[in-house]
């Protein structure tokens, strides 16, 4: 089986394609500065050309649907969406803190995604492996990294995300030791992983498959601010 994975989540656009039985066939990783709609479609067009593959010759399509970037996870989804219903190929959503768990694989520790949500927020949640098996121990969160980490006291932990990065001075203020960060290079979500799960998952309806955002965007919580002081 062939799948054409994308992820536009964070600021890091990614589009792979992974085949069940050879793995990764190709996957192009590029930081976007603006706006993920500008490259992401060239990138998958490179991407075919680099191997040669007809993009009718996949056989899903699997896409990041989020927590992360509001705007980002509307782009790949409405894009994904697009060339699941003109190839009339299977769409599957993909969420953006499984792909990075499933990154980080220190089998000892507590594994901990961590997407940035600026001002020391973060979107997270917590995976441990039992028997060779990457389990998630609780749901998808969004919070104060603060508070995570006070919970996290004392406990063996791997932190891996752009959250951890950008947070990392945080995350030693308040643990000193007894965790590790995965470094920049290794801490971006890649397409090649979302593809790799999307084997695992059911295939989504896609008419009704919506992007994850976990909380509320800012426009959102502004209006029920002002709603509240009418």
């Amino acid at each position: 089986m062939l799948v054409l994975a994308i992820d536009t989540a964070t600021k890091i656009g990614s589009v792979a394609l992974y085949d069940d039985k050879i793995g990764v066939i190709g996957e192009i990783n590029l930081y976007v500065k603006v706006n993920h709609s500008n490259v992401i479609m060239d990138a998958v067009d490179s991407l075919f050309k680099l191997s040669g593959l007809n993009i009718k010759d996949v056989d899903r399509i699997a896409v990041t649907i989020g927590p992360g970037s509001f705007t980002g996870i509307r782009i790949g989804t409405a894009i994904a969406k697009g060339l699941a219903y003109s190839l009339k190929k299977p769409i599957v959503g993909v969420n953006e803190l499984d792909v990075l768990a499933h990154m980080g694989e220190n089998r000892e520790d507590i594994i901990v995604p961590l997407i940035d949500a600026r001002k020391e927020r973060v979107y997270f949640s917590k995976y441990r492996y039992v028997d060779s098996i990457l389990l998630r121990e609780e749901e998808y969160k969004d919070g104060e990294l603060r508070d995570v980490l006070e919970e996290l006291k004392g406990k063996k932990v791997t932190f891996i995300g752009d959250g951890a990065i950008v947070n990392e001075k945080l995350i030693n203020e308040i643990l000193e030791k007894d965790y590790n960060i995965y470094s920049k290079a290794n801490s971006i979500p890649r397409a090649g992983v979302a593809a790799q799960i999307s084997l695992h998952l059911p295939e989504d309806n896609l008419y009704t498959l919506e992007p994850l955002y976990v909380n509320k965007s800012q426009a959102e919580r502004e209006k029920e601010e002002r709603e509240k002081r009418k």
